[in-house]
């Protein structure tokens, strides 16, 4: 069966606290914390994009899998932050990670779940025994306007999944896409910052597309939420990600491991991977999954899958979601500006 022989994360150190932003532009910051459920956010350093994060990742997720590069036959790496508008982030991951030249790569472009639709490109060329292993890899460095409410989200971080049929630490039991021509979030080649529809990206957004989505799969897979050990949602922020999973039927004890934007923020392409990679880190095998992504514009991937023994084997042999969690340093909100490239010469 086709499933996960290997992942990795990465998340930058710096962070910034929501009452460094909200004293900025004069806000109540419990207001906006007890709002978002998200308390501070990751940011990439001035010599961090996504590509670095993409690489950082794939190292990582190599040291799992223990296999050679060169067996690589495929790297997606799905973002909304690539660091060139012409020209691949997948090549500049490739290269690092030595796996050129006899491979496919692509950059893939789906709001926040560009990273779960590499995941499934993999799964099928695997599948369908056209390569031997897939690399998927979700990373972002989210923007956010000055002022705007995405700028208490907006944050950074990714992780990468090797894709392949032998020595699996995890199953893909099934999958499932809602998908729809819902436009809640959108920016215009050459903006520097997207824009949003507010409320819009709630009711009509993103809840009815992550629910119908994980809906869709367990009947699907005749499946019911007690019968997973754990879930993981995308979280533009803490609060619709709590919100969904209770409307689903979902305990704190099975979506608690997944849940990182209170801490990281809103990682965009790199929010389910990493959920998913946490919880990964907290199995033993045997546990079975549900995760759902979602991206604007609009649709969500589901996924079910069912961890093995070999989690045990390979979780500590790269650098658990958690070290990253909590190797941290706080900055200001000038230096978070200088960082993001906000002043400009």
């Amino acid at each position: 069966m086709v499933g996960i022989v290997g992942y990795g994360a990465y998340i930058p150190k710096y962070r910034i606290k929501v009452e460094e932003i909200a004293r900025v532009w004069n806000k109540d910051p419990e207001s906006i914390k007890n709002g978002l459920l998200v308390y501070e956010k990751a940011v990439p350093s001035l010599d961090e994009d996504t590509a670095t994060i993409a690489v950082e990742a794939a190292r990582n997720a190599l040291k799992r899998a223990e296999i050679n590069p060169k067996d690589i036959g495929a790297v997606y790496v799905g973002s909304e932050s690539h660091p060139y508008a012409v020209k691949p982030t997948a090549t500049i991951v490739a290269e690092a990670i030595d796996a050129t030249p006899e491979l496919t790569a692509a950059d893939l472009e789906f709001a926040c779940k560009a990273g779960t639709a590499g995941i499934q490109m993999c799964m099928g060329l695997v599948e369908s025994g056209l390569i031997k292993y897939g690399l998927a890899i979700g990373a972002d460095t989210a923007q956010g306007a000055p002022g705007d409410a995405l700028e208490y989200t907006a944050a950074a971080g990714g992780a990468a999944y090797i894709i392949g049929k032998s020595n699996v630490v995890a199953e893909f039991n099934g999958t499932y896409s809602f998908t729809t021509d819902t436009p809640d979030f959108w920016r215009r080649e050459g903006k520097p910052y997207p824009r949003h529809g507010g409320r819009f990206t709630g009711e009509p957004a993103y809840f009815k597309h992550v629910i119908n989505a994980a809906k869709g799969l367990m009947e699907k897979m005749g499946t019911k939420p007690e019968d997973y050990d754990y879930c993981v949602f995308h979280q533009p922020n803490g609060k619709f990600y709590v919100r969904v999973a209770k409307i689903l039927g979902f305990k704190e004890e099975q979506y608690k491991f997944g849940l990182l934007t209170p801490y990281i923020g809103n990682t965009y392409s790199g929010a389910v991977p990493l959920g998913l990679s946490n919880v990964l880190d907290n199995c033993e095998g045997g546990e079975r999954i549900l995760a759902v992504s979602y991206g604007s514009g609009a649709g969500s991937d589901a996924f079910d899958i069912t961890v093995t023994s070999k989690i045990k084997e390979v979780k500590d042999k790269a650098k658990r979601t958690s070290y990253y969690l909590e190797r941290k340093e706080y900055i200001d909100y000038a230096l978070y500006a200088k960082f993001r490239k906000k002043i400009k010469m």
